[in-house]
């Protein structure tokens, strides 16, 4: 069974939107990541750092949907990460009410011993620094290598950003960090830009609007699936990564070919977690689900045409 390890905040998350609003619930990347890819026959497991205060009963969630969960150090007397955010009415834009990095201002992850020989990483959203101490501590170079980041590491850590940057295969990002990265408002010419730091492969993700693939001079486009209700859109970027990786890890197939649906499957779980608030829809996700809806999409993109 292919291995997967996954860096990422293991986190509790306070949520506003216009449908409502939560205390302190379960979320952090790592935990979108872990709850996605473990949807696929892997093995997969999180490297992250909570408080005592951390229920047993979220630990117990995941190693029930088979995460491994022995790099999660859990630090007796600290307190866990928690973020809190207000989204406006589009859904597209948040303002972050509350950061509390507790625990996670001082993170050195530590990868299993029986990860290190892993075919595939996830570098969820952390800081490159730290992203980059899990890659040197691999027995061997990863077959695949998947980065997260976001604009906040472009301000105050842009030099590290772009040493790690330059060791991985896929980076996964917005938009709007495509553009801040590089310079560039053209997405095409952002992804050209990006490929020549390092990375093979580069995603973009556009919210509702979908997700581009470039490798080279090849461009693949997934729309977002349109739904009657968007609830929460928390993790669902991370969630896209997990679905992404997950497949990737299943298949061990790393062409762009693949890439293509992995991309599929990224997009069609991410479009389960934004139904309910942070990872309720994915706690319980059945393979009938996904794959009803991953039909959904097959029919939404797929059409025949004559070309005289």
């Amino acid at each position: 069974m292919s291995k997967l390890v996954i860096v990422g905040t293991v986190a509790f998350d306070a949520i506003e939107t216009p449908f409502g609003k939560t205390d302190k619930i379960l979320g952090g990347a790592g935990t979108f990541i872990g709850l996605a890819a473990s949807q696929f026959d892997i093995d997969p497991a999180v490297v992250s750092v909570v408080g005592g205060d951390f229920p047993q009963k979220y630990l117990d969630l995941m190693t029930k949907n088979n995460i491994d969960i022995s790099g999660i150090e859990i630090i007796k007397d600290g307190k866990t990460f928690f973020w809190s955010g207000k989204y406006h009415n589009d859904m597209n834009s948040r303002d972050t009410l509350v950061t509390e990095l507790n625990v996670l201002a001082n993170f050195q992850p530590i990868v299993p011993h029986d990860y290190r020989n892993a075919e595939v990483v996830m570098l969820g959203n952390l800081h490159p620094s730290v992203q980059m101490s899990v890659l040197k501590q691999m027995d061997k170079k990863p077959k695949l290598t998947i980065l997260d980041t976001m604009n906040f590491w472009m301000d105050c850590a842009l030099e590290e950003l772009h040493e790690t940057i330059s060791q991985i295969d896929v980076i996964t990002i917005n938009d709007e960090e495509a553009r801040q990265l590089t310079g560039e408002y053209s997405l095409v010419v952002a992804a050209r830009k990006i490929h020549e730091m390092g990375p093979k492969y580069v995603v973009i993700k556009k919210g509702e609007h979908g997700a581009l693939l470039f490798h080279n001079d090849n461009v693949f486009y997934a729309p977002a699936l349109p739904l009657e209700e968007v609830f929460d859109p928390t993790g669902a970027g991370d969630t896209f990564a997990g679905g992404f990786a997950g497949h990737l890890a299943r298949t061990g197939d790393f062409s762009f070919e693949n890439m293509k649906n992995a991309v599929i499957y990224g997009s069609t779980l991410a479009s389960f977690c934004v139904e309910k608030f942070g990872t309720e829809r994915m706690q319980n996700l059945t393979d009938k689900e996904i794959y009803k809806r991953l039909d959904q999409f097959k029919n939404l993109t797929q059409f025949d045409i004559e070309l005289s």
